[in-house]
């Protein structure tokens, strides 16, 4: 706490210099005397923080809470206090704002939108927009200078825009990230950008949340000039008193309009805008608010497009989106942290050589992800044919990933003199671990892992990348079952962004970090799960296709479904989800599902149907939709006949007639089964915490972000309605609807299907005392 706050230095040429501490980022922090008088109301009964009652997790957890809401209260109030001295200083003619430790600041501290969030209480975010970066800095007598380091992120940035100049050095990140957590910038920055940057780029940086460097910001205007480290202070400096002395323009950036272009022309950049959020935005109301306040600055004025920021922050700050996009960015910072795993002092060992076995899809995009990363990469395949097509793949990849700019040609280049194929397991002796990554098959895998147990040296991880098959199972009959682990990739493994790291009872903690340390290095997110059948994502998920083949047989249009659920979010429906993976693997995974939860399975006639008419989705270009290269998919009317039969087949539809539904209704049959299958997943403990089922599910499955995860969206929606649904569904339907035991405690009695509550409802009190 000791290095946390604002210090002021004034030197003999008149210009005080004001640091901001707070590491590690410099975070800005919200004063509230409401917060303060809670805190010093906390302090009078600090003998609470011992009761009985509280573990020592809970007690860690408040008092780290009390102590972020000091903070708070402090950091503002004195970067006001000491502006406000300078001021009022006759030695004083300007002044430098900057950031200790290489860093100007990173903007607010997002725990404060959380907790917002939590108790609902807006007085928690007064209007630091006018109150500090208008009224205080940007209207100050004296003239203000920023001096950037390393960053300015939200209101970092923002704060620096209501500075009179700008000096940053080579390669500072300066962007307004705010829309990506479903809030916009709130002090100021929707009105300063344009003025500074001009409306395009301006759009394009807020709407992407994409930060630019200090050289990019030095060209079109955000910095006034680019100097190297050691000289910031001294040129910041000189640049203060050159305006203070009128050598220099003094430049109030909310008043600036030469950037902004004639008002036609700024309209038909912000409909332009609107309507390419209207495609890749649907469900994010904060890209059109951001228009919205932008238009407003632009029409009426920069302080009347001030207010209304600061009148919709207030209103997206509580919002469901923000509230889910918030939970998802604190949901997988929460997944680097797993008990008895990273808190018992183990240090990670260095993994340099990795085999692959198989060079398939999924092998291929494991290797791919492993050798653009700098990890040597051993594939080995079983026979010549088979080798080169997984060497092709990757290359491939590879290029794919130069030609979207996501890799440099000279790394491309490199990364493919990093990967040797091979035929046997003589290349195995000196491997730091093994992902096997062939088809679904136990049999197989198990004679594979009892070849590389002989072949490896003693301290290789034995991973397999099986999405469904228990890890027991695959090592039962090895001598080191310590050693195995299930690394889940998700397809494709070089891009999607999650590694399900699959546990057995057996597999020791080292193997467990050292996986952790391969895929974040490998720039995945991993995601520590128990081990069952289908483990975390996919045990949860295994209900939503045969969901959405209950409603088919019961009348509902197919294409309807996924429309429905692309609208809610999902980048494709069910049924455009199996057209991609294939139905040869829906078969053999139906298959393990079966024979693990025969108990609440619902097997449809569609997909063998599907198969015997010579359909097998994307593979073959014929599936529920059409699929032609260079078009988008295509709902195929043929498929129609393939449907109506295997309606006769199930004898489902009442009467014979298709069922009346809506399109909530819809939505919430698909799923609901997916959230009661998830809360199987949490009774029995197959995840840390229920935030990393909801990561995983955000990560893997692509549920949308703004929603939460599977679990945030199941307690927004409400477990009493969800719980009422399955039972009302299962009397009509059969057991695939029965509501599971954990559902139908929580919903009985109305607690949140999130676990851990204990922490967050003795901070809800605190913080409403009433």
């Amino acid at each position: 706490m000791a290095e946390i706050g604002v210090k002021m230095e004034v030197d003999s040429d008149g210009v005080a210099i004001i640091t901001i501490s707070n590491p590690p980022v410099n975070a800005f922090a919200i004063p509230s005397k409401l917060l303060f008088n809670r805190f010093s109301l906390i302090c009078l009964f600090s003998p609470f923080f011992s009761h009985s009652n509280l573990n020592q997790n809970d007690r860690f957890l408040i008092s780290d809470f009390f102590s972020r809401l000091n903070v708070m209260v402090f950091l503002i109030v004195s970067l006001k206090e000491k502006v406000g001295e300078a001021m009022s200083r006759d030695d004083v003619k300007a002044i430098v704002l900057t950031g200790r430790r290489g860093k100007f600041s990173g903007g607010f501290d997002i725990n404060v939108f959380q907790k917002v969030q939590q108790t609902g209480e807006l007085s928690l975010l007064p209007d630091v927009s006018i109150d500090l970066v208008l009224n205080t800095i940007e209207d100050a007598k004296k003239p203000i200078v920023a001096a950037i380091e390393g960053l300015a992120l939200g209101a970092g940035l923002e704060v620096a825009m209501g500075c009179h100049a700008r000096i940053a050095t080579p390669k500072a990140q300066l962007g307004l990230p705010e829309l990506s957590l479903g809030i916009i910038p709130g002090a100021g920055g929707t009105q300063r950008l344009p003025r500074l940057l001009g409306l395009p780029k301006a759009i394009d940086m807020m709407l992407t949340s994409k930060p630019i460097l200090s050289e990019e910001g030095n060209k079109l205007g955000l910095i006034d000039a680019i100097v190297p480290s050691q000289e910031l202070l001294k040129v910041s400096r000189q640049w203060a008193l050159d305006i203070a002395e009128k050598r220099k323009p003094w430049v109030r950036s909310l008043h600036s309009i030469d950037k902004i272009g004639s008002l036609s022309e700024a309209h038909e950049i912000i409909k332009l805008a609107r309507q390419q959020a209207k495609r890749t935005s649907p469900n994010l109301p904060q890209h059109q608010a951001c228009l919205d306040v932008i238009e407003e600055g632009i029409v009426q004025g920069g302080y009347p497009g001030v207010l209304k920021e600061g009148k919709l922050f207030n209103e997206l700050v509580v919002s469901d989106t923000s509230k889910g996009l918030v939970h998802v960015f604190f949901a997988q910072r929460a997944t680097s942290k797993v008990p008895n795993v990273t808190d018992i002092g183990l240090k990670p060992r260095a993994i340099k050589k990795v085999a692959v076995i198989g060079g398939g899809l999924m092998g291929s995009g494991i290797a791919t992800s492993l050798i653009v990363n700098n990890i040597y990469v051993v594939l080995k395949e079983v026979n010549s044919e088979y080798l080169l097509k997984g060497i092709q793949m990757i290359e491939a990849n590879v290029r794919g990933l130069v030609a979207r700019k996501k890799l440099a040609q000279s790394r491309a280049d490199k990364a493919l003199s990093m990967i040797k194929g091979v035929l046997d397991y003589t290349e195995f002796k000196d491997v730091d671990m093994v992902i096997e990554a062939v088809i679904e098959n136990l049999q197989l895998k198990q004679k594979i892992f009892g070849e590389i147990e002989k072949a490896c040296p003693p301290h290789c991880i034995l991973a397999t990348n099986t999405s469904t098959i228990d890890l027991d199972l695959i090592g039962e009959k090895l001598r080191s079952q310590d050693r195995v682990v299930g690394a889940h990739f998700f397809s494709p493994a070089h891009v999607m962004p999650l590694l399900e790291i699959v546990r057995s009872e057996k597999t020791s903690a080292q193997v467990i970090l050292d996986l952790m340390t391969v895929g974040k290095v490998i720039k995945k997110v991993p995601v520590v799960v128990g081990n069952c059948t289908g483990f975390a994502v996919n045990r949860a998920f295994f209900p939503y296709k045969q969901s959405a083949d209950l409603l088919v047989l019961l009348g509902v249009d197919l294409f309807r479904i996924d429309r429905l659920i692309n609208n809610f979010g999902l980048p494709m429906g069910p049924f455009q989800l199996a057209d991609l993976t294939g139905y040869g693997v829906a078969v053999a995974v139906g298959k393990i599902y079966a024979n693990a939860f025969r108990d609440r399975l619902f097997k449809s006639p569609i997909t063998d149907l599907l198969i015997r008419n010579g359909r097998n989705g994307k593979k073959n270009g014929k599936g529920y939709y059409i699929y032609e290269k260079g078009s988008k998919p295509k709902p195929d009317p043929l498929v129609l006949p393939i449907i109506e039969e295997s309606r006769k087949l199930a004898n489902l539809m009442p009467q014979g007639k298709p069922i009346s539904v809506t399109d909530q209704e819809i939505v919430e049959m698909v799923l609901f089964p997916v959230v009661n299958e998830a809360c199987r997943v949490l009774e029995e403990g197959i995840v840390v915490r229920a935030a990393d089922l909801d990561i995983a599910s955000v990560l893997g499955m692509s549920f949308p972000s703004q929603r939460g995860g599977i679990i945030f969206w199941a307690d927004l929606v409400g477990s009493k309605h969800i719980y009422a649904s399955l039972k009302k569904w299962s009397e009509k339907y059969g057991n695939f609807y029965k509501p599971s035991r954990f559902l139908e405690e929580r919903a009985m009695n109305g607690v949140p299907l999130v676990r851990n509550l204990k922490s967050i409802l003795l901070i809800y009190r605190f913080t409403n005392p009433s």
